[in-house]
């Protein structure tokens, strides 16, 4: 009973109003801008798209290159424009992106010559969405295939001749895992991994900061504040005080990564849902959808996997918790207590950032020993390492953590149970002030 009165007490300490704030407005902005990305990238990858032409040659070839673009699909609006004032030009027009047939150009093409095209984009930043409506490359590549055609015609090549010079081969992809195969282009298939083996790694690395500092503040807080004391004082075991607050900063942190990762699964699925959508659709005939080449290749997780991952991530909280109780017990000062997080965040940063990168299991040896020696490691590697069938690597390095997590938890239950909670401190050969404090009293 005392135990659960302590668990209460820790929980109420640490589940304050600020924290469950935060949790709704980090969920709410992560679905917004996921939502914000759908509209800006549904509006980017359909097939509909205005060209804003000016025609300074207008001769009858030009006239027929801006018909075909209107046969094309696209929303032609046609401008006037003079000089190489650019910026003018695009204020005038009232557009972001123009293209522009100089006088000359039906001449050069019947002279046989290269004819030069102009196109104008205005840039006002370097945010890949605010640029991604340009619609200048779709034109020039219309106006080219148009020009083919034209020459194609003159020479007395039939459209079947011209579509065979324009695409001489057919190619069918094929993806092969293990023993799997599935007629899909590797590159769509790694696309659609990529997207949701991103959310893990970023879920884990927050958890990891967040539980952490949060620990760390609440041990040195108590220690300097003296309420620590006090509470080593109570008729209650030291370990049932030990794990009410391990199990309370645990629940804290296992619902901040069900927030988290609801909040950036629905971003990454805002961001990515109308380009997936897109893919297929051009798929449809030639090959099988990206969703069935997974399942087809074996790449889609299960109940038990996730659960598994869960396990993981929960040893991953545990290390981190029993990990930060020591480091806090280190605490001298409020200030102290913010750089004392930084040995968890080296050892979260550096796995977070190759695995980012590259495939771990493709490392060299001797580095891949290195980076698996560190406990988090295998958490931002396990849904990679199920998806492919690695499970001797994922549960290698699930019984890792739990052996890693038994000595963590040996050492802080030692510290602890000791006296050393009150008294011990990293000040670098300076005599710490809880022992000054200690002395002063004897």
């Amino acid at each position: 009973m005392k135990f659960f009165n302590l668990l209460k007490k820790e929980l109420g300490e640490l589940l304050t109003v600020q924290t469950i704030l935060s949790l709704v407005i980090v969920s709410g902005m992560l679905m917004m801008v996921g939502n914000l990305m759908k509209s800006t990238i549904k509006e980017a990858v359909k097939n509909e798209y205005t060209i804003t032409l000016s025609d300074r040659d207008n001769t009858d070839f030009t006239k027929q290159l801006a018909k075909a673009l209107e046969e094309s699909g696209a929303t032609l609006k046609m401008v006037d424009s003079a000089g190489d004032d650019y910026s003018a030009i695009l204020k005038d027009a009232d557009t972001e992106a123009l293209v522009i047939i100089p006088e000359g150009f039906t001449e050069k093409l019947e002279n046989d010559e290269r004819p030069e095209i102009i196109s104008i984009a205005a840039m006002k930043s370097a945010a890949a969405m605010s640029n991604i409506m340009n619609s200048n490359s779709g034109a020039i590549g219309l106006i080219s295939d148009c020009i083919s055609s034209t020459f194609a015609a003159k020479a007395g090549l039939t459209a079947e001749q011209v579509e065979l010079m324009q695409s001489p081969v057919t190619v069918t992809e094929q993806t092969i895992v293990k023993d799997k195969s599935a007629p899909v282009g590797a590159t769509s298939v790694m696309s659609s991994i990529m997207t949701k083996n991103m959310i893990l790694p970023v879920v884990v690395f927050i958890l990891i900061m967040f539980t952490s500092n949060m620990l760390i503040g609440a041990i040195s807080n108590e220690k300097i504040d003296k309420t620590l004391e006090t509470l080593l004082s109570a008729p209650v075991s030291r370990t049932a005080i030990l794990g009410a607050k391990m199990l309370a900063a645990a629940i804290i942190a296992l619902l901040n990564a069900v927030v988290y990762m609801f909040g950036f699964s629905s971003f990454m699925t805002g961001a990515t849902e109308n380009v997936s959508e897109e893919m297929s659709s051009q798929l449809v005939g030639q090959y099988i959808s990206v969703g069935d080449a997974l399942e087809r290749l074996g790449l889609t997780l299960g109940v038990t996997d996730y659960v598994l991952i869960g396990a993981q991530l929960f040893l991953t909280i545990m290390i981190c918790l029993s990990i930060s109780l020591m480091l806090g017990a280190l605490v001298n000062d409020s200030k102290q207590s913010q750089t004392m997080i930084m040995p968890l965040m080296i050892m979260a940063m550096v796995p977070y950032i190759i695995s980012m990168m590259a495939d771990i299991n493709t490392l060299p040896m001797a580095l891949r020993v290195v980076v698996y020696a560190i406990p988090f490691t295998h958490t931002f590697s396990a849904m990679n390492n199920l998806m492919f069938g690695n499970t001797a690597i994922f549960f290698g390095g699930l019984a890792y953590q739990f052996v890693v997590f038994v000595i963590c938890l040996f050492f802080a239950l030692k510290l602890f149970n000791s006296d050393k909670i009150l008294t011990a401190s990293l000040n670098f050969g300076q005599k710490s002030k809880f022992k000054k404090h200690s002395n002063a009293d004897e």
